[in-house]
């Protein structure tokens, strides 16, 4: 029971901060709307452009979400909470259990908003495509859920804003989210090894009826989730031993 009132407490938390609801949930969708507004009629390539941005603007948005759960740790750490957490009956698992469902919960938030924005500007897809790019976006959050907690406990408030931008630019520019940037070369090959690339990829398994996901897919979400796991509890742990 004590798990499941933390948790609510949690949800409840992150739904009363204004400012990560705004970062998370709007800039998406006025990126989105500023772009493929203008271009509502366009197709290329058989693709609807307002559909193929979407796409993009889903991986996105729902990779920050999810990022975003590092600065709420890093919050808890600057006024003492992880410090009284540690002398509650609460597990360290329950503890971080509660982390990444909140995470998860603003990215399908996101993913959802995202999805009505499209709707309004003519993006059609089947129940089953939408919950099949839905699942397969959750599956690529893994190791952003993962890497978020490992940068809350790795740095500080005033810190953590400016990386977790940074990072997150990154990983989408590279990953495709405003467009592919490399189109063949050793560099796509650099950036299959990522896994924002694949992130986008899931969302953009709608475009097309090719066979997806790929075995290289799940092999960098598998591999990436458990170097970052490996990291991410070495970190807690030295930060666990300078509170205590």
């Amino acid at each position: 029971m004590k798990n499941l009132t933390y948790l609510k407490f949690e949800i409840l938390r992150t739904l009363r901060n204004r400012r990560f609801l705004i970062f998370s949930l709007v800039f998406p969708l006025v990126l989105f709307f500023a772009v493929a507004g203008p271009n509502k009629n366009v197709v290329v390539e058989g693709i609807h452009f307002p559909l193929y941005y979407m796409t993009g603007m889903a991986a996105w948005g729902s990779m920050t979400a999810m990022l975003s759960s590092g600065a709420r740790i890093a919050a808890e750490r600057q006024i003492g909470w992880t410090r009284q957490m540690k002398i509650t009956p609460l597990s360290t698992r329950s503890y971080f259990t509660a982390k990444v469902l909140s995470g998860y919960m603003m990215s399908i938030f996101a993913l959802v908003a995202l999805a009505i924005a499209g709707t309004t500007l003519g993006v059609r897809l089947s129940a089953v495509q939408w919950l099949t790019m839905l699942l397969l976006l959750l599956v690529g959050l893994v190791p952003f859920a993962i890497i978020g907690i490992m940068l809350g406990h790795l740095m500080k408030v005033d810190s953590l804003g400016p990386a977790l931008g940074g990072i997150t630019s990154l990983f989408a520019l590279l990953g495709g989210s405003f467009g592919p940037i490399f189109q063949s070369g050793v560099m796509l090959n650099v950036v299959k090894d990522i896994p924002s690339y694949w992130l986008v990829q899931a969302s953009q398994s709608v475009l097309s009826q090719s066979g997806w996901p790929p075995l290289q897919a799940w092999v960098v979400i598998v591999v990436w989730s458990l170097a970052m796991t490996r990291l991410a509890i070495r970190v807690y742990r030295r930060d666990t031993l300078r509170v205590l």
